[in-house]
């Protein structure tokens, strides 16, 4: 039986091959589109969640008091005490490793020269984690110099050499034994890493060691049995039990959320990764809805078609269950024939996919889960799409069928007609997203960032660099290759130090727990960067020398000092004093989305930097300042590559995931409008060929191509609109919770609205016209003679 229904369905479909063929295309399509993404979704899903320990791992983050206006601060740099205090004094935590962000260094072995990029990390890193040792032990680590090296860094060393015990030249003045190779860490996780390397030996050159300063991450590995939340009630007061200045405690946050729930509001995880991964889930659901919807569609425009096949069935015995078998053998057979080429265009698509996601991602074919997973899913989309047409299809009774009293075309409202609206509110849905999101990324992209990004170079201060500074930066001047050239804790992109504290005169009570970001600076910040002075001067040690106790502060802290007239002013750091010489205009250093926060500059010999800024002489060419700078460096720094960043370059980075999200948006919305428009055809040639005759007598009566043209579309046109009017609220109401998550954004204007309405209309018109067209430009006489 189950034979039978499958090669009456496979009649149908040859004998219909247009359609049968619109299905098909607008099925696989959908289907290609969903497997994409719920690929996506599955990586994203399996972040950090890899590791050995995954249940027992956390994170420490602080959280602040409560400011004057009820808000509460939360951020994930810690400082260097916390990891020993904890791993001490709480009997539940089994192990706690600090984490200094990536790190790259120079390897010199025999003739090669290779900079890597790696993590300085606490010993028990490598035990917390489970990162697969190929070669050494958890232990790998204890030797403070020793350096652990991943499989692909050791190929590029060593080639086919063992590489443990083997030593290397780093930095140019230091050597390291290599005492364990590990696996390449996977894409899934925070943790990307060429090389690791003992934290301890350099604790006081990347941060001061006090309570105060941050400048790490924090891990720890809970006991099994131990709770997370009882943990937390202990260690909150740590920060103000130690420094009664500090106005903030401590909490874990677990790494099963450290990827999808990375955003915090006023204290508590209120998102992150997982919104796009909702987003994305939508996305999928609706792109497979609207390939159904279209299976749907075609079907039952085929009714009148197949409805005498539907009476002669009925008449001969058949009974509904039968018949509803039958139609759902036709869908599953149609999606089976969908789900083949679904795979083949995903494999075509993946390296596209690759691009827009900026993941690496793979399906792995030997999986026999895979496969089961990938049957039921074409069986459910088969049977979703092709339950309507077979329930509807099925339910016609004999006598009207086979006397022709069935149709319905006079109805106001049809199934068909509110699968049309149905699948064109999705579509412009998604325009709308899409143009908000476009217009939403251009917005900030204008804002004014606070310095002058344009021939702006950063190199790193590694190794002579940092004794040769004064050197490369004289020659670098004299030579006209610069304009300015400055020295930075950090880069100007990253916000990456703070710190919190600090006592100035009449502070309001409610600005004790005020974290501050920090940067420091040995002068000619202003002048280098291009920053705006509102008031003061900038930092200068050749004129000033005191200014090594001297600090700017951004327009944010004024305001949160309250400052009438902040030259002059003493800050205090807990004992240190700071004397305020300047005050700048915000610049961006974090989200360019959300407000800048209270900043201090400081000018001091005593921090470690790590970052050399140049301002490039913009008489030049970019290609000459470069290929003078170079020679400088190689003259000064000969172990080292120039290894330049553009600071424009590394702040359009931080646009990446919302243009991203906005690609995202726009592929797919091209997708739906595309499949859309699949059905909008076949639907626009099946109502041509029933109203074949209709169009013929009306040509012999007078009627011209454009009135025939305007007869066949208005339909569809009038449903289109009917989508725009429920797709615009529906849009703004979705857009508008987005846009919540920034507070510099956009306001939604009516223009958005009617722009995406105004582009589905046409979309329908330029579609349904091809098939009106051809109706209206037929022969008359083919149409309206007897058959």
């Amino acid at each position: 039986m189950i034979k039978n229904y499958f090669k009456i369905a496979w009649r149908n479909l040859w004998k219909n091959k247009g359609f049968s063929l619109i299905n098909i295309i607008g099925l696989a399509t959908g289907m290609c589109g969903a497997i994409l993404i719920f690929t996506w979704i599955q990586n994203e899903l399996s972040f950090d969640r890899f590791y050995k320990n995954t249940d027992d791992l956390y994170k420490v983050w602080n959280r602040s008091d409560k400011d004057a206006g009820g808000n509460i601060y939360t951020w994930d740099i810690t400082s260097s005490p916390i990891a020993p205090e904890l791993q001490q004094n709480f009997p539940e935590i089994k192990a706690v490793a600090r984490v200094y962000w990536p790190n790259d260094r120079l390897f010199n072995y025999k003739d090669k020269s290779i900079v890597a990029n790696g993590l300085d990390v606490d010993p028990q890193f490598i035990s917390m984690f489970g990162f697969p040792m190929l070669n050494g032990n958890e232990h790998a680590l204890n030797d403070p110099k020793g350096i652990v090296l991943t499989a692909s860094l050791a190929k590029r060393i060593f080639g086919n050499e063992n590489a443990t015990d083997k030593v290397l030249r780093i930095n140019d003045n230091e050597t390291y034994k290599v005492t364990g190779v590990v696996a390449d860490p996977p894409t899934n996780t925070q943790f990307q890493f060429d090389y690791l390397v003992s934290l301890e030996p350099n604790i006081g050159k990347f941060a001061p060691h006090n309570w105060a300063n941050g400048s790490y991450n924090t891990y720890v590995q809970l006991k099994k049995g131990a709770n997370g939340q009882n943990l937390n009630r202990k260690i909150e007061n740590i920060m103000r039990n130690h420094d009664a200045s500090l106005h903030y405690g401590l909490f874990l946050h677990p790494a099963s959320k450290w990827h999808l729930y990375s955003r915090f509001e006023n204290g508590k995880p209120a998102g992150g990764a997982i919104e796009t991964v909702r987003l994305l889930l939508v996305i999928a659901l609706l792109v497979l809805l609207i390939a159904c919807i279209n299976f749907m569609n075609l079907s039952t425009a085929q009714s009148e078609k197949r409805g005498k096949e539907v009476g002669v069935r009925k008449v001969i015995g058949a009974n509904r269950f039968a018949i509803i078998k039958q139609f759902l053998a036709e869908s599953v057979l149609i999606t089976t024939i969908a789900g083949v080429i679904a795979v083949a265009l995903v494999q075509l698509t993946l390296p596209a996919f690759h691009e827009l996601t900026g993941k690496k991602l793979t399906i792995d074919y030997n999986n026999p889960y895979l496969w089961l997973a990938g049957a039921g899913f074409v069986l459910i989309t088969g049977l979703l799409a092709g339950s309507y047409p077979a329930f509807y299809l099925s339910s016609f009774r004999p006598v009207k069928v086979l006397k022709g009293l069935f149709k319905s075309r006079a109805q106001v409202i049809t199934p068909r007609k509110v699968l049309v609206v149905t699948q064109f509110t999705i579509a412009i849905v998604l325009i709308i997203s899409t143009i908000v999101i476009y217009q939403q990324i251009n917005y900030v992209q204008n804002r004014d960032n606070g310095y002058v990004k344009n021939n702006l170079i950063e190199h790193p201060i590694n190794g002579s660099i940092g004794k040769n500074f004064e050197i490369i930066k004289n020659e670098l001047l004299n030579n006209g290759v610069a304009l300015a050239v400055s020295k930075t804790s950090l880069p100007v992109t990253i916000d990456g130090s703070n710190g919190s504290g600090f006592n100035w005169g009449d502070m309001d009570p409610n600005h004790k727990n005020i974290g501050f970001s920090n940067f420091a600076t040995t002068g000619d910040f202003v002048k280098t960067f291009g920053f705006k002075l509102m008031a003061g001067r900038d930092i200068d040690f050749n004129k000033f020398p005191s200014d090594t106790s001297a600090v700017l502060i951004n327009e944010a802290a004024l305001q949160t000092m309250g400052f009438k007239d902040p030259i002059g002013q003493t800050i205090m750091a807990g004992t240190n004093p700071l004397k305020v010489v300047g005050v700048i205009k915000n610049f961006i250093i974090g989200s360019p989305y959300q407000a800048v926060g209270p900043m201090i500059i400081y000018g001091t010999n005593r921090w470690f930097y790590n970052t050399m800024t140049i301002r490039l002489n913009d008489a030049n060419s970019v290609s000459k300042n470069l290929k003078v700078a170079q020679a400088i460096f190689k003259k000064h720094n000969p172990a080292y590559p120039f290894q330049y960043q553009f600071v424009d370059q590394e702040y359009a980075q931080k646009f990446k995931d919302e243009q991203r999200t906005g690609k995202i948006a726009f592929t797919f919305s091209a997708l739906t409008i595309l499949i859309s428009c699949l059905g909008l055809f076949g639907l626009a040639a099946y109502m041509a060929e029933n109203r074949a005759k209709e169009i013929g007598i009306r040509k012999v009566l007078g009627a011209g191509v454009a009135n025939l043209m305007q007869l066949l579309t208005r339909d569809f046109v009038l449903l289109v609109l009917i989508s725009v009017v429920i797709a615009a609220p529906i849009g703004w109401w979705f857009m508008s919770k987005w846009l919540q998550d920034f507070s510099y954004r956009i306001q939604l204007s009516w223009t958005i609205f009617l722009y995406s309405g105004i582009l589905a209309v046409l979309i329908a018109i330029i579609t349904v016209s091809f098939q009106a067209a051809k109706a209206a430009m037929g022969n008359p006489l083919k149409s309206i003679k007897t058959e």
